[in-house]
């Protein structure tokens, strides 16, 4: 297991600090997963599982994908939930932006968005 949780946290694309701060570990703890010093408890694996919608099969034994398969809008959620979590204040602010739009708006920027293909 202490490959895979290496393995999620790098396509994640998160440290391992990021990684045990949205499971409410230390980075230390999560150094001792990676490197097979310690063995999450049962606990922990739920809490990977839910935070990032990890099949519990493959965190365990390698059998199946890494991910649970969601839907389009479950999927548009976890990005914003992941950019509205961070701390980066430019993509907060284009996904404020963004959802402000209105119809019209949203026309010209797909022409725009068009034209640069």
């Amino acid at each position: 297991m202490d490959k895979r949780i290496k393995e999620l946290r790098k396509a994640l694309n998160l440290t391992q600090n990021e990684l045990g701060s949205r499971i409410g570990m230390t980075p230390n703890t999560i150094t001792n997963y990676e490197t097979g010093r310690r063995v999450p408890s049962n606990q922990v694996i739920f809490s990977i599982c839910r935070e990032f919608n990890v099949n519990e099969d493959w965190l365990r034994t390698g059998n199946g994908d890494m991910f649970n398969p969601i839907s389009e809008d479950e999927e548009l959620d976890l990005y914003v939930g992941r950019i509205s979590g961070g701390a980066d204040e430019f993509k907060k602010n284009l996904i404020k932006t963004l959802c402000k739009l209105s119809e019209d708006e949203w026309d010209v920027l797909k022409k725009i968005i068009s034209e640069m293909k």
